[in-house]
């Protein structure tokens, strides 16, 4: 079973809709999806909300090895991204060396805002924890008292482990920025991520492979439809 975590917030709901049908619909092998809601977990999730914090799982990600119960491998996605790939291709690349693998972006915003009007921050590290291959049982230092209380730069730079060789790199393909990263055909692209605004906000309608976001929704929706008849 790939066990898959994704960032859930309100404002994004259809965005995470959107993602897990993308990531059923080209699955080889069976999936396990779970929303991770504020909602939902309760007595887990209780430090408050940061002025700089633009969604409601900039933090609840890293509860993704607790839930886990520390044991096995999973996969954490934010919920702005169109899988185009067969997710089990990633998970194949777990390596038992690393407690973590990520795209280890060079990302350094031009913006100074981005979606909803949220700050756009820039930071070391900055989009390596949007897609996260976890060993869940190293990242045992994850628990709910540390993700509440640590800062965000501790958690979002892999402070907690210590080492950033254990760390791993996965192929760039599988955390496309977005109007951020070069241009890249729909070919030569695994996940895309639409970090500055996805095409289900009206400011970035037009943002780039919003045909691809739309095409995906608009199958989703008809799955749906033929399902209710």
């Amino acid at each position: 079973m790939i066990r898959i975590f994704i960032g859930y917030d309100p404002r994004e709901a259809v965005a995470y809709n959107v993602l897990a049908h993308s990531i059923n619909a080209r699955a080889s092998r069976p999936v396990s999806i779970t929303p991770l809601m504020l909602s939902q977990l309760g007595p887990l999730m209780w430090r408050e909300r940061h002025p700089l914090q633009s969604t409601d799982f900039s933090f609840s990600r890293f509860l993704t090895p607790y839930l886990c119960g520390f044991e096995g491998w999973a996969l954490f996605l934010d919920c702005d991204m169109l899988v185009l790939d067969d997710v089990a291709t990633l998970w194949d690349l777990r390596d038992e060396s690393f407690a973590a693998m990520v795209v280890k972006h060079h990302h350094v915003p031009k913006e100074e805002v981005k979606f909803l009007g949220a700050p756009q921050t820039r930071y070391e590290k900055k989009n390596w924890s949007s897609v996260m291959l976890l060993n869940c049982g190293r990242c045992r230092a994850l628990t709910p008292d540390y993700v509440n209380t640590a800062s965000g730069m501790d958690l979002h730079q892999f402070r907690w482990l210590g080492d950033d060789s254990l760390i791993g790199a996965l192929p760039h393909r599988w955390n496309h920025l977005v109007d951020y990263d070069p241009p890249v055909a729909a070919s030569d692209a695994s996940l895309l991520h639409f970090t500055i605004g996805g095409p289900y906000f009206a400011a970035y309608a037009d943002c780039g492979h919003a045909d691809l976001w739309r095409a995906e929704r608009a199958r989703m929706l008809a799955a749906q439809d033929a399902a209710a008849l």
